[in-house]
């Protein structure tokens, strides 16, 4: 008998908790624990992820934007949250929900300085952005010094960390170039506290860093996908726990003569009598086009079902042929067994595009052993 009845997507918080255990100790005790929860936490839900971090005892969150900061905020979060690319448009509202804002070029601090002036605030915390190689966003090293001058001339804001993002920490065939970044960053940092006359915390590694790069542990290390169960690596994999598992069920069951077509375009034509199960799970749902054609598959009692024709907005029909399974059964999109690396890798995508997309019209289910 199917357990579930709908579309779902189930949470499972102890699974969290064994990621959250093992990435911690991964690094020294006294290295801090900062949670990237952006992007409703990687897809599931972040303020179901945060409350849950904050109870076992992450010492930081990050999001990327100031709306998602308000989210957790006003979900009664009261850890610190890094806003990572802020935009000067919402500073007043950072400030408000009392969010910590990366400054990552010249512009950005100067107009945060602004702002935090014109609510009269005293050394409000901040974090300085360098870029170390990744090229996308943060101070480079030709102009940090005029930032750090910039920052001792005011005490309208205080520098409470430094941070950069390694670009390949988790390709070994990189480890001359993540080498470079760490030494980039050492360099910078050393610099810029010798500037500050006080040490800030010190953050470079992500999940990748955490695993394979001690020496870039620094004060914290920031984790995302890995506190939701992946890390790039199967010796890896092994210890983590997917926390999101995708779910749904058979609506339909049709039965194809050879030259039936299905679906928009009719993509698909029998060429032999083919089963043919309909999921009410679609592009809209974030199982996106490129999917369809026998390119991506879900697993209906632990067997592989192809998806037949184009991916439709509300819906998939898959191959059942050589499945035994009826209406209302249970089908996997991805869960602890069939992955959505496994899934994602099918499509010459990543799992992080495959979680993130799973639209807020799913129904979030939490799963909390405790």
């Amino acid at each position: 008998m199917s357990s579930v009845k709908e579309t779902v997507l189930e949470i499972n918080l102890a699974h969290l908790t064994n990621n959250f255990k093992y990435l911690k100790s991964k690094v020294a005790p006294n290295v801090k624990i900062l949670a990237v929860v952006k992007a409703s936490g990687y897809g599931s839900d972040a303020s179901v992820i945060a409350k849950h971090l904050e109870k076992i005892g992450a010492d930081y969150f990050a999001v990327a934007y100031t709306s998602e900061g308000v989210i957790l905020r006003e979900a009664g979060i009261k850890t610190p949250i890094l806003v990572l690319h802020p935009q000067p448009v919402n500073f007043s509202k950072l400030i408000t929900y009392q969010l910590e804002p990366s400054l990552y070029n010249a512009r950005t601090l100067k107009e945060f300085v602004k702002t935090a002036t014109s609510l009269n605030q005293k050394e409000y915390p901040v974090h300085i952005k360098f870029n170390s190689g990744l090229n996308r966003i943060g101070f480079g090293e030709h102009n940090v010094d005029h930032a750090i001058k910039q920052v001792q001339h005011t005490n309208t804001i205080k520098v409470i960390s430094l941070l950069s993002h390694l670009a390949a920490s988790e390709d070994h065939e990189e480890r001359e170039f993540t080498l470079e970044q760490i030494s980039s960053f050492k360099k910078a940092t050393k610099s810029i506290i010798n500037s500050l006359g006080y040490a800030p915390i010190l953050h470079q590694s992500n999940t990748s860093g955490i695993l394979n790069y001690p020496e870039a542990h620094f004060d914290m290390v920031r984790t995302g996908i890995g506190l939701y169960g992946y890390s790039n690596e199967a010796k890896y994999d092994r210890k983590l726990k997917p926390v999101a598992s995708l779910k749904s069920i058979i609506s339909q069951i049709h039965i194809l003569k050879p030259g039936d077509s299905l679906g928009y375009n009719r993509a698909f034509i029998a060429s032999e009598i083919t089963k043919t199960a309909t999921i009410p799970i679609g592009h809209a749902d974030g199982i996106s086009r490129q999917y369809g054609n026998k390119n991506g598959f879900i697993t209906i009692n632990s067997k592989p079902a192809y998806i037949l024709g184009n991916v439709c907005m509300d819906m998939i029909m898959v191959d059942i042929t050589a499945i035994n399974c009826k209406e209302g059964d249970e089908v996997i999109i991805f869960d602890q067994t069939s992955s959505a690396a496994t899934v994602a890798e099918h499509v010459g995508t990543i799992s992080y595009e495959l979680l993130t997309a799973i639209s807020p019209r799913v129904k979030r289910v939490v799963i909390d052993d405790n």
